[in-house]
């Protein structure tokens, strides 16, 4: 069942030919860059007596440090980049579960964002529970090309069973990767952690199902002496069957950083570099899956697709265990950004999800969220808002009415000066052209008078719109 040349108790390196006495590193020439390079280097896994937690970095009494030994990896991001998504996996496990017509609502405006040629190209359910079941079939009947269904399950051979009923032909395997999961988690050691996820690996191929293999806490794994041999193996063994494998590296406790020449286990470039290159892994199997805890979930997942992975796992808006995942939006952006062009997404989809998670499932996005939130496009000073009102280019990130159906808007408040209601006026009642107002407008005028009365006798809260649009009607009536 499992090659156990892959398993040693030793560091032993392989690929190295013999001259005059000595090993040399064998060398070939790469179609790719068309230079003699070095052959990948067969890292075999180090059975250690006792974990490896690299107190380096990880002392965890003191905050986490970022080593650096200068090495740097180049770039070399995929002609295709995607992204995939585990809104209905990862980020159902920080909230109560969506039911099943939520599901459904979010998984069409999630197709609709993705377009036409699914740059959104998956996403994964769990397959535990009646209504996980039911969902997956729910979304299977809706007939959609993208996103691709796929699923999570445990590392145990009957749950192969379940997918394979279920016709989904991708997923998801825990493979814990760090010495904190193999020995304290699992009680296990390198060896066994190993022979277990390839007997697993194996059952999928056996059932006729592309495995992904979940490295979870790979900011942490001791790369070569364990990560770079299992995926090798993972890879050997997907020859055999003729099938691939999905390698999906989950920096789970945020501790990827995206610096170049940063030391491992923590660089996202070594990582991407280091299975490229020793692992043998192509860009289109491997997918980064990262969350937020040092605030470097969106920038480490444009660092991984930058230095060759091929896909990024999101959540609709983050939303996900502790600090949450990189948020999918944040990525249609990065992609549009990278790219030059959206390549067909729908991203008033984005304005859409924010309107329903408020709405339908009681969830309202915290207001500065960037492309979603109340108020990522709303200014309060007057002085932005006289700028706005003379080109909105200068104060707004692009054009949020074209690409969000949000145009950008002012908050009215003491602060707004009369450019300020000058604008909110031309945004609420779509004014263009000649019949926009301007600050020296008379209706600009009235209301200013108004709002600058409110202030003055002792008013604090903002002011509402309804309250705008009355003395509109008062002046126009006049």
């Amino acid at each position: 069942m499992i090659n156990k040349d892959h398993i040693t108790d030793n560091d032993g390196i392989t690929n190295f030919d013999e001259l005059e006495g000595k090993k040399v590193r064998k060398t070939s020439l790469s179609r790719k860059s068309n230079l003699l390079e070095m052959e990948g280097v067969n890292y075999e896994v180090q059975d250690v007596d006792k974990p490896n937690l690299f107190r380096e970095f990880f002392e965890y009494v003191e905050v986490p440090k970022v080593g650096f030994n200068f090495r740097t990896s180049p770039y070399d991001m995929p002609e295709e980049i995607l992204i995939t998504d585990s809104t209905f996996r990862d980020g159902q496990q920080s909230r109560e579960p969506y039911t099943t017509k939520q599901i459904v609502d979010i998984f069409k405006l999630i197709s609709r964002l993705s377009g036409p040629k699914g740059i959104i190209r998956q996403t994964e359910f769990f397959t535990y529970s009646d209504r996980d079941k039911e969902a997956i079939h729910a979304c299977q009947d809706l007939g959609l090309e993208f996103p691709q269904i796929t699923t999570w399950i445990r590392a145990k051979k009957e749950d192969f069973k379940i997918v394979k009923e279920m016709g989904v032909k991708e997923t998801g395997i825990l493979t814990s990767c760090s010495d904190y999961h193999i020995f304290y988690k699992l009680g296990m050691t390198r060896k066994q952690a190993m022979e277990h996820y390839l007997s697993v690996v194996y059952d999928a191929f056996e059932a006729g199902i592309m495995p992904r293999c979940h490295l979870e806490d790979i900011t942490r794994a001791d790369f070569y002496g364990f990560v770079v041999p299992f995926v090798r193996a993972v890879q050997e063994m997907a020859d055999e069957a003729g099938m691939p494998a999905k390698i999906r590296l989950c920096d789970t406790m945020g501790f990827g950083v995206p610096y170049p020449g940063v030391a491992m286990p923590r660089s996202v470039a070594g990582i991407i570099y280091g299975l490229k290159q020793y692992a043998g892994v192509p860009s289109e199997m491997l997918e980064w899956h990262g969350h937020n805890d040092f605030y470097k979930a969106v920038v480490n997942a444009a660092t991984a697709w930058l230095y060759g992975c091929g896909a990024v796992n999101c959540t609709i808006f983050g939303i996900g265990e502790r600090t949450g995942n990189i948020p999918t939006e944040a990525m249609v952006f990065e992609y549009a950004q990278l790219k030059g062009t959206l390549n067909g997404m729908d991203t008033t989809a984005i304005t859409e999800l924010a309107r329903f998670y408020e709405h339908q499932i009681g969830y309202t996005l915290p207001a500065q969220t960037p492309f979603a939130g109340a108020n990522f496009n709303v200014t309060r000073a007057g002085i932005h808002a006289d700028g706005l009102l003379k080109n909105e280019e200068i104060y707004n990130i692009f054009d949020t009415g074209k690409f969000l159906d949000r145009p950008p808007l002012v908050n009215i408040n003491q602060n707004s000066g009369a450019a300020g209601v000058a604008h909110w006026l031309n945004t609420s009642y779509g004014l263009k052209g000649e019949k926009q107002v301007d600050k020296h407008s008379p209706v600009v005028k009235y209301v200013k008078e108004w709002i600058d009365s409110e202030y003055a006798s002792g008013r604090v809260a903002e002011i509402g719109a309804s309250e705008i649009y009355n003395k509109v009607n008062e002046f126009t009536q006049q």
